[in-house]
């Protein structure tokens, strides 16, 4: 049963001491039911959000959180230029744990609805820049994941041995993904601080002298050193706002040229389809099958044809500067698939059928429009329900800054030296 918000904010004044609660509200996050959440006004004017988990893997995503957004202390939120949200307490609930953080008001733009141009499109590629071009010291310190691009491809690698292994993926899907898995160039790429799967309802939007501008970056749960492009597959969701977010990031990075990012970006979000299936085989849920299946056919019609990396696709200066990468050794990290770590709503915005069945599991799918294999899957003529271009004033984030410690001023200088000629042109072309 869902904790009603009354029963969330009586918990505040345990995590919270000498505050009154003087008022309570339901807050909708669309987290698909992971999390029970409520706002609450306090006494001495502040407005804060309160969070349990509602499932049992949601408790483990909640405590990732917490320890992640401890690491951004306020040296490195000043690297930022969106605002840190603030952890202000933990407390018991039941056999849960609730956080209390503050709430900051605003809206959240969906995926389908980002709308290109100068506005919401290009600030969420400069704040991806700017997460990205944080020093790796800053996660490896505080021991949290950090994976080198050979364990990346490993787990990817290790994903489509257990989709294949399951008889439901079309074998021109398997072929088309391990074609990409050999191709060396594709994996030559330099990691960075990524929040290990950004997603449209990461971005928190407040307009700045009239235009949407991303001023604070929610989900922190998957903080880790990774690949960039985890953070970008979302855009396969996006399809009118993809090159724009792109173009910006690309004009705002300090990191070297990485010219197949936008193609391991896409290959990261059909890999989503496979994460559903392999995820439905395991929970041994025969809807969540089906669903996964229908997304792969259609998804194989969609890219029949094309390649992710075609033989043409790099220009010398890109091959030279990829060549010229040398993968940076990391210490031993969790590298499990973690396959429940996605957002089926999300997911079915990628690819679908043109006549969707009754679904319990995900919104309903949509059909392909995907010219090239690294192009948006454009879904704009086949959305059935409504949905607003700014989710209203209900985004919630979270931060701590207790015991900070400044981020290194060397390791800043080392991470923009490295890269702070690199001509990124050839990101801001369409795949």
């Amino acid at each position: 049963m869902a904790r009603t918000p009354f029963t969330l904010a009586a918990s505040v004044t345990s995590a919270l001491p000498r505050v009154g609660v003087i008022g309570a509200g339901l807050l909708t996050e669309g987290l698909s039911g992971r999390y029970d959440t409520a706002v609450a006004d306090l006494d001495d004017g502040r407005r804060v959000v309160v969070r349990a988990p509602a499932a049992p893997e949601a408790a483990g995503e909640l405590a990732a959180e917490v320890r992640a957004l401890r690491t951004l202390t306020p040296g490195v939120r000043r690297l930022l230029p969106f605002r840190a949200p603030e952890l202000l307490g933990e407390a018991g609930l039941g056999d849960a744990r609730v956080v209390v953080v503050d709430f900051l008001p605003g809206y959240r733009v969906d995926a389908a609805h980002l709308t290109p141009g100068r506005g919401a499109a290009t600030s969420i590629g400069e704040a991806l820049a700017a997460l990205h071009a944080l020093p790796l010291s800053i996660v490896r310190v505080e021991g949290l994941p950090v994976r080198t691009p050979q364990q990346i491809r490993d787990d990817a690698s290790r994903l489509v041995d257990r989709a294949e292994s399951t008889h439901s993926v079309p074998s021109a899907l398997i072929a088309r993904w391990r074609r990409a898995l050999a191709a060396d160039v594709l994996w030559r790429f330099e990691s960075a601080v990524v929040l290990g799967g950004a997603g449209a309802a990461s971005f928190f939007f407040e307009d700045v002298d009239g235009v949407p501008s991303v001023t604070g970056l929610l989900e922190w749960h998957g903080l880790q050193v990774g690949d960039p492009a985890t953070d970008l597959q979302w855009l396969a969701s996006a399809p009118t706002a993809a090159d724009d977010v792109y173009s910006a990031y690309a004009a705002q990075t300090v990191r070297a040229p990485d010219g197949l990012l936008r193609e391991r970006a896409r290959l990261y979000a059909e890999l989503e389809f496979a994460k559903w299936l392999v995820h439905g085989h395991d929970a041994d849920r025969a809807e969540i099958v089906e669903d996964a299946v229908g997304l792969l056919t259609a998804l194989a019609d969609g890219v029949q044809g094309d390649e992710l990396v075609p033989d043409d696709d790099l220009g010398l200066d890109d091959a030279i500067a990829l060549l010229d990468r040398v993968p940076e050794a990391a210490p031993a990290a969790d590298t499990s698939m973690q396959t429940d770590a996605y957002d089926p709503e999300e997911l079915s915005l990628w690819a679908g059928v043109d006549e969707a069945p009754e679904r319990t599991d995900a919104a309903p799918t949509t059909g392909p429009d995907d010219q090239t294999s690294t192009a948006p899957i454009d879904i704009s003529a086949f959305l059935t329900r409504e949905a607003p271009a700014t989710a209203g004033a209900t985004a919630e984030i979270a931060l701590a800054p207790e015991q900070a410690r400044e981020a290194e001023s060397d390791d800043v200088e080392a991470d923009a030296q490295r890269a702070a000629d690199a001509a990124l042109r050839r990101w801001t072309q369409s795949g």
